[in-house]
């Protein structure tokens, strides 16, 4: 029988605000991304036949996380009672140097407070690739979906699944303990640990796919983490540099697209109506990770997404300053991306065709040809220079490339806008 329409919106809902937490809570039991998986899921499919019979439960979050760990306490006994009844099908007992491979120890839960950053934390272990480890945090801790971050890291869906799958046999065949991490290992997942986050609020501040060009949901989860991160390790200027960047990023959400869900560009957004208590906060937190020596990425991200902030409209934006820190940006990440983000700072200091030969120069350098922005960049370019034919051509490579309808809108009218012209 089919759930009534309520349940089935219910456990939508929790599924897709409470997937992540849910699983970080149930895989501390189950120490094995696989089994707390199937344990989870098998939660939201009991959810469906439950909640109908019984009503729907005040902390559905709750009664999800309480059903998965006892699934995975009675797989775990299971696997006991095998091993007990049937010792000829257990493995040889571990040798010293096997035994080493996997601690027992593990560190007070205090010493990363959050479930889900806990859950983070493990996922990103030094062992596994560095896009391992942010395929399979992303899918398991993050709860975005394999289409969403296949999306968001510019790769197929197919080579993002077997990454996800070749991660988990490695943890497996390895012997790598899911554990959380001691103290004094936090540093060395550090680095992972952000750029799981970035993308996280990344796929939220401008979602994949879908009809919202928000996700608020991916949005305030990162916000959280990162909270909880710079929190954990408040010595660190990339955490203070991460979290400004998210906090004066999202400070222009409420502007983003009027009433009727139609995307605004920059320019054209109500500055009156930004969030000033966050861009105030996140510009305390740049000013801190400047004096800090020599900046890193994101607190160099950060500080340019400040500038755009602090200017009295878009015209009157520092674009000079803006591509010093961009310049600076390059230097210590050295990604195509930002390259391009770069052009667009240039076409207003020192006009369209110039940043138009270096968005060429990226779409022949190749790493971009799955990345809507290109171009759509390339199309403004070209409509700023009068040649409406071929911005035309470029805004349906754009329209070809992009998944959500806010955006497809836009490009869609842009596109119209060519025809006209």
């Amino acid at each position: 029988m089919t759930p009534p329409a309520e349940v089935q919106a219910a456990v939508a809902d929790a599924h897709r605000h409470g997937w992540a937490l849910v699983l970080a809570a149930t895989a501390r039991i189950a120490r094995d991304l696989d089994l707390a998986e199937e344990c989870v899921q098998e939660a939201y499919a009991a959810a469906l036949t439950s909640w109908a019979h019984d009503g729907i439960p005040n902390n559905p979050a709750a009664w999800l996380t309480t059903t998965a760990k006892r699934r995975a306490m009675d797989a775990l006994r299971r696997e006991q009672t095998l091993h007990s009844k049937l010792p000829l099908l257990v493995e040889p007992e571990e040798t010293g140097d096997e035994a080493a491979v996997r601690p027992a120890a593990v560190v007070p839960q205090d010493v990363v407070p959050d479930e889900r950053l806990r859950l983070i934390f493990m996922c990103c272990h030094p062992a596994l690739a560095q896009e391992a480890q942010l395929a399979l945090t992303l899918r398991l801790g993050c709860g975005v979906s394999t289409a969403d971050i296949a999306r968001a890291l510019l790769i197929a869906e197919t080579t993002l699944a077997a990454r996800i799958t070749r991660a988990k046999k490695k943890i497996s065949a390895a012997w790598i303990p899911f554990r959380l991490p001691r103290a004094a290992e936090l540093p060395d997942r550090l680095r992972a640990v952000l750029g799981v986050i970035h993308l996280l609020f990344t796929a939220g501040h401008t979602a994949p796919s879908g009809a919202s060009l928000v996700r608020t949901d991916l949005v305030e989860q990162s916000l959280h983490l990162a909270r909880m991160l710079r929190e954990l390790m408040p010595d660190e200027p990339e955490a203070r540099g991460l979290l400004a960047l998210l906090l004066v990023t999202d400070a222009r959400r409420a502007t983003r697209a009027d009433v009727d869900g139609r995307l605004l560009r920059l320019e054209d957004q109500d500055r009156s109506l930004w969030d000033r208590a966050a861009l105030a906060e996140g510009h305390d937190l740049i000013v801190d990770g400047l004096r800090g020596g020599r900046p890193g990425r994101y607190v160099l991200q950060a500080a340019i997404a400040s500038l755009y902030a602090e200017a009295p409209s878009y015209d009157q934006t520092d674009w000079p300053q803006i591509v010093t820190l961009y310049d600076a940006l390059l230097s210590v990440w050295p990604s195509p991306v930002v390259a391009l983000n770069r052009t667009v700072a240039v076409s207003m200091l020192s006009g369209p065709a110039k940043a138009l030969d270096e968005v060429t120069e990226l779409e022949r350098d190749g790493r971009l040809a799955r990345y809507q922005y290109l171009p759509a960049i390339k199309a403004d370019l070209l409509h700023r220079l009068g040649r409406f034919e071929d911005a035309a051509i470029a805004y349906r490579q754009a329209l070809e490339l992009t998944g959500n309808d806010a955006e497809r809108a836009f490009l869609t009218e842009r596109l119209a806008g060519q025809h006209r012209a």
